[in-house]
């Protein structure tokens, strides 16, 4: 094996004392000595990036790890964690033979050697994928940071890391790229795992230990999400993939350049029309609506990639998105994937309802993709009835009732005087029925009044029913909903401004759907017929979209005029003063 330790490495020796003895001191050791389970979290992360002619291997080493890596270490730091002098050169050796060997074809451990050693800052990770965040201003944690090579001669069929004694001592998560392509996602590294390189598509290298199998293994994934009104079809598809069946314009290229997107998303979109057959209730339909994106896709979320950039060709990733205006659910959804060759025999996919997603992978002999109906309570969005704002007759009525009022009093004191003149019968008939109506026309005169609680019904039902209208696809349908509640030029600034609040914007214009409006304050004033108010309330909604479910929750606060149009309560003046995500 050849062994050869950067001079660089060699020089820091000194630097490196004084750094790890502050690492090294008592107090620090036992607060670090918490366990992990996640292994992007692990006291120690190496990423191992395969080259077409080398394997680079960068190392975070945490300080509880360093005597599980005392043979990197320089001879100071050696020697200060207890052990005998003995030739850093010797120690270089073992390392690479004993403790992190990588092996290729025909049992041949590769050559490796030390770039550089030195103190370095821990990267923080995102705690569910592992990937690098921005460097906090705060708690940063110091580590040892190692980079290694090791030479690869020729193009082996696979790789074994072997990691016996730093697998059984230290804990290390890892992660192995190949070409850029990430081959697993965040684990910890064993004593020893194999993988098989595939020199001609990165993409399928891939350990053989099934539990190593990234979580985004598969080129292509189908779903199919119903929702009340609309059904969509969501294909994400590599393009190289793709490439096997319509050409892209992707034969020998490297990477997939910005001038050449529109067309490609052109070519694949009207490939995509033609198959995957689908129905909705036993009816072949064709799409409302359909479009096509580059996509970043992670464990935690997936985002449309605007403004585009130049993509590596091997890890590019697409979505298309077909849309199906329904009326209320259907009964039955399918789709048939009719896109399998000999490298792609297994798609994740999915059909999303209300209950949430049900997963299935397909495959040529079972490549029907089936949603049924069993919903036992749909929750079908329905628009909130508003009692219609008073008449002029009923606006009267109070007035009328309190003169009732009085003529009803005036004839019991016309009673009360008669009594004496032993003629009380009369008046006092009519003063008992005066009264009466009178209680009547007021208690009938109530419902002209806008109380507390009937400003706040308004109000609400007004809100609710303008998120509803966006339950529906079709933009005609949508201003008819809308101008139930709203009034002239208002009517189009409420469909703008709630569609953009409604919309994802990395998530190439996919709608939220509404699940809650919650009205949280409310101060209103009479003015005219109607009334003014100043206002709070919430919006809770969420879509299912590229196989995840994203949520958003926003804050409002505003003022708003109501007034009585056309024989019901319209929004005629809405102004957003502020907008706060929750």
């Amino acid at each position: 094996m050849r062994i050869e330790a950067s001079v660089r490495a060699l020089t820091i020796a000194g630097l490196l004392l004084v750094a790890l003895f502050a690492l090294l001191a008592p107090s620090t050791a036992s607060a670090d000595a918490v366990v992990r389970t996640q292994a992007m979290l692990a006291s120690t992360i190496a990423e191992i990036f395969l080259r077409d002619d080398r394997i680079d291997v960068e190392i975070e080493i945490g300080v509880r790890d360093l005597p599980s890596f005392r043979n990197l270490l320089p001879n100071e730091i050696y020697e200060r964690l207890g052990h005998d002098p003995e030739a850093f050169a010797e120690r270089l050796a073992r390392f690479f033979a004993e403790d992190l060997t990588i092996i290729g074809d025909a049992e041949r451990s590769l050559d490796g050697r030390l770039v550089n050693i030195g103190p370095g800052t821990r990267v923080r990770r995102d705690e569910i994928t592992g990937e690098a965040l921005p460097a906090g201003a705060e708690g940063e944690e110091t580590i040892v940071f190692a980079r290694l090579v090791y030479e690869m001669p020729g193009r082996p069929a696979a790789l074994t890391i072997a990691a016996g004694r730093l697998a059984s001592t230290a804990s290390i998560g890892f992660l192995v790229y190949d070409r850029g392509v990430a081959v697993n996602d965040f684990r910890y590294l064993g004593p020893r795992q194999t993988l098989d390189l595939d020199w001609e598509d990165p993409w399928y290298t891939t350990f053989r230990s099934r539990t190593l199998r990234r979580a985004y293994f598969a080129p292509m994934h189908g779903f199919i999400y119903v929702e009340p009104f609309e059904v969509r079809k969501e294909i994400v598809f590599r393009p190289r993939d793709l490439q096997h069946w319509v050409d892209l314009g992707l034969a020998g290229r490297e990477t997939i350049p910005v001038e050449l997107q529109p067309e490609l998303k052109r070519v694949a979109l009207a490939f995509l029309r033609e198959h995957h057959p689908f129905e909705i209730d036993g009816r072949s339909v064709e799409p409302a609506l359909a479009r096509i994106d580059f996509l970043e896709r992670t464990l935690r979320t997936s985002r449309v990639i605007d403004p585009p950039v130049e993509l590596d060709v091997y890890s590019a990733m697409m979505g298309a998105i077909f849309v199906y205006p329904t009326d209320g659910l259907p009964a039955r959804v399918t789709m048939v994937w009719d896109l399998f060759n000999e490298r792609i025999q297994e798609i994740p996919a999915a059909t999303v309802d209300q209950a949430g997603p049900l997963p299935i992978y397909l495959d040529p002999d079972f490549a029907l993709l089936d949603w049924q109906n069993f919903l036992k309570k749909p929750e079908i969005p329905t628009l909130r009835d508003l009692a219609p704002p008073p008449g002029p007759l009923l606006r009267w009525l109070p007035a009328m009732g309190w003169g009732t009022l009085v003529v009803g009093l005036l004839l019991l004191g016309s009673a009360a005087r008669a009594r004496h003149r032993g003629r009380i019968a009369a008046p006092l008939v009519a003063g008992a029925l005066v009264v009466t109506l009178a209680a009547g026309l007021l208690w009938r005169g109530r419902e002209a009044s806008l109380s507390d609680v009937r400003t706040r019904e308004i109000v609400s039902g007004l809100l609710h029913n303008t998120y509803r209208a966006f339950d529906f696809r079709d933009e005609e349908r949508i201003y008819d909903v809308l101008a139930l509640s709203a009034h002239g030029d208002l009517l189009t600034d409420i469909y703008l401004e709630t569609r953009r609040g409604l919309e994802l914007a990395n998530q190439g214009g996919a709608r939220a759907k509404v699940k809650t409006v919650e009205l949280t304050a409310l101060s209103a004033e009479p003015a005219d017929d109607g009334f003014t108010a100043a206002a709070t309330w919430d919006v809770a909604g969420s879509v299912g979209h590229w196989g995840h479910v994203h949520t958003r929750q926003n804050r409002y606060k505003a003022t708003l005029r109501v007034a009585p149009i056309d024989d019901a309560w319209k929004l005629t003046v809405l102004e957003i003063l502020e907008e706060e995500r929750l």
